[in-house]
């Protein structure tokens, strides 16, 4: 699988906790070496009083040259960087300290140079350190989405070799297997039902909310779970040819032709890089062949422009703001793994979400309790409760815990009798119920017209609608579908008034997604969509030129989230998801959204200004190091430009810290 040159680059998210010790560790020992440092530089040993002894330089010489071994890690990135044809910060930084270095060793063994940066070189790779440090320990590692699939799947499955159950690991399973998945088990392979008849839960593979009813020759799915009963299976489909199989492949493809974000520090340096470089080959050229001056005087002046314009401030910019980010997302309940994605976030035109556990609960309930005649709704609701209170259908056991929840009394009842596929009938205190489907009220032939336009209403928009009748009438309706979040309508309404249209993706049908996206006001909606198509849609709406951000939680949204241009995952979802999402929501709550996409736009202003802050000091000093003030006697001296570029970097860190006081509501 590729992934981005960041990978390569010292940016990278995949540097984890280990890296952020190392950069650590380095950056301590650099301070303690500087100690020293700092009293054998003539300039500041000068101004702090102290007496310059004689070894000073190769004292001088001995600890840069220590402090530049810590910055090899540089250089093995700019080389990435140069390869990828991709020049950054990297290639900046590499460029001043080698030049510095090299320069600064030359003087010490030929005096007439007399021009040496060990403290500014050692100084430059002191701020990176730290910088890379915060980097590192605010990017967590990006796993890898495609094992996380592999956990969907249970980890052994019940083989039946001559009808005896025998448990063996599901990597030895062969297409034609027959096995046996218990109630509550995932099923571990594609196959066909050979006997059994279960409800089982898609959701994760097809992002259908409700249960799936499945009998005898109907195909199950790798991944789904067994809800109230067992099955047993022929396999059809194993390993890679399977529905996770299938993901995985979507997954990899996605992750190859993923929008990719350059950082903007990068990009800043890039142009920095330019700048220094044509400045230090101008300065040599003007000052030896047009002034006249000595090649040793103009190679000073060249490497004391590469050195200055190597801003430390550059280095800290981004990741000061970034190490505060990364707590302050967390405070409002999401983890941002790939930071870069900051600058797509907060330029989102287009919000997509996956209906099923996102936008709704993803837990099949009772929505609508319907009276015909004159018994109330509670009471409606006690009696097809207590004629379903023993039952394992999953209608039935939502309809309990709705009247349990409701505080709904429950009554006793005689004479039940279970009607296969169409409902139940029994008697409560004398009195003959009947609650099922359509079916059943045509069998027993006591439909009404009320009752009948009331059914075509709910199931108009998706609702599973249930009836219950006496001996002689319906006397109301029961419906049910996937509800609705609470939260789910003020994450719409904030995300228009920021001017982002909403999208929303499900593998339930039309007439749910049409009732679901009107009651939200949703500009959108893609209903009845494949899991392998999900990501599909993504692609179009980012070819109309929208950038989009998908928010899922299912295995089926897994290559969505990676198509898109951010993706971000709810935490309460799937392994999978969360892998393949660039933002991890840590409650399941849509609103989070809006607080991610303020956070963005807050953060990268605070990244702006941190640019212009670090880099508005280069454009005055790199014309100062090379000379173009000597006219009136000016040349910047690199302490100088060393010192007034420390300034900088202060500044650049208290803007960041200013990040803390922002509240995202």
């Amino acid at each position: 699988m590729e992934h981005s040159h960041h990978n390569h680059n010292l940016n990278s998210h995949s540097m984890g906790h280990g890296s952020a010790q190392m950069f650590l560790k380095r950056f301590w020992l650099v301070t303690f070496l500087l100690i020293p440092l700092v009293f054998t530089n003539e300039f500041f040993a000068g101004l702090l009083g102290a007496p310059a002894f004689a070894l000073g330089k190769w004292v001088s010489f001995g600890i840069a040259t220590v402090i530049f071994g810590f910055a090899f890690i540089f250089f093995q990135h700019a080389s990435h960087e140069i390869k990828a044809r991709k020049y950054g910060m990297m290639t900046l930084v590499s460029l001043a300290v080698g030049a510095g270095y090299l320069f600064s060793v030359a003087s010490t063994f030929i005096p007439s140079l007399h021009a040496e940066f060990y403290l500014e070189i050692s100084t430059l790779i002191w701020v990176l350190l730290f910088g890379h440090y915060l980097e590192a320990r605010s990017g967590a590692a990006a796993g890898n989405a495609l094992q996380e699939v592999a956990k969907l799947l249970p980890k052994q499955a019940h083989k039946l070799v001559n009808g005896v159950e025998e448990d063996v690991d599901i990597a030895e399973l062969k297409e034609g297997d027959e096995v046996l998945v218990k109630p509550g088990e995932k099923i571990p392979a594609d196959g066909v039902v050979l006997s059994g008849s279960v409800n089982v839960d898609e959701a994760l593979i097809s992002g259908e909310s409700k249960p799936v009813q499945k009998k005898k020759d109907d195909e199950v799915v790798a991944g789904a779970i067994c809800l109230d009963g067992s099955l047993t299976l022929r396999l059809t489909r194993v390993g890679e040819h399977s529905t996770i199989g299938q993901i995985q492949k979507l997954i990899a493809e996605a992750q190859q032709t993923k929008p990719n974000s350059q950082r903007i520090a990068d990009k800043a340096a890039a142009v920095l890089t330019f700048v220094a470089g044509i400045t230090a080959l101008l300065t040599i050229l003007v000052w030896t062949l047009i002034i006249g001056e000595t090649f040793v005087f103009a190679i000073t002046l060249a490497i004391t422009v590469l050195v200055i314009a190597c801003p430390h401030a550059l280095g800290l910019a981004i990741p000061t703001v970034t190490t505060i980010t990364t707590s302050l997302a967390v405070k409002n309940g999401f983890f941002i793994k790939n930071l870069a994605k900051i600058e797509v976030i907060r330029r989102a035109s287009y919000v997509v979400f996956d209906k099923t556990g996102t936008l709704t609960t993803g837990v099949f309930g009772v929505t609508d309790v319907v009276s015909l005649g004159e018994k109330t709704e509670r009471e409606i609701l006690s009696i097809v409760a207590s004629l379903e209170q023993h039952s394992s259908h999953i209608i039935g056991q939502s309809i309990v815990a709705h009247a349990k929840k409701e505080g709904v009394v429950l009554s006793s009842i005689s004479e039940f009798k279970n009607v296969a596929g169409k409902g139940i009938r029994a008697s409560i205190k004398g009195g003959v119920f009947t609650v099922g489907n359509k079916a059943i009220i045509e069998e027993v032939g006591i439909k009404t017209e009320a009752s009948l336009n009331q059914y075509s209403e709910l199931a108009s928009k998706g609702k599973t609608t249930i009836f219950i009748a006496d001996a002689n009438n319906v006397i109301g309706l029961i419906a049910l579908s996937d509800t609705v979040k609470s939260e789910s309508y003020e994450a719409v309404q904030k995300l228009h008034d920021m001017g982002v249209k909403v999208a929303m993706l499900t593998g339930d049908n039309k007439e749910v997604a049409k009732g679901v996206a009107e009651e939200l006001g949703i500009d959108t909606y893609f209903a009845e969509v494949l899991p392998q198509d999900k990501y599909t849609h993504i692609q179009t709406l980012q070819k109309e030129g929208n950038v989009v951000l998908m928010v899922g939680d299912g295995v089926n949204d897994a290559p969505a989230l990676t198509q898109a241009d951010a993706g971000i995952a709810i935490g309460a979802g799937t392994d999978v998801a969360v892998e393949a999402g660039d933002v991890v929501l840590t409650r399941n709550n849509p609103e989070d959204i809006v607080r991610l996409i303020t956070l963005s736009k807050k953060v990268y202003s605070k990244m702006i200004q941190n640019l212009v802050w670090a880099l508005g000091y280069n454009i005055v000093a790199i014309p100062a190091a090379a000379g173009a003030f000597a006219y009136w006697g000016f040349f910047l001296r690199p302490e100088i430009g060393a010192f007034v570029m420390s300034l900088s970097t202060v500044i650049v860190v208290a803007n960041a810290m200013l990040l803390k006081r922002i509240d995202l509501g």
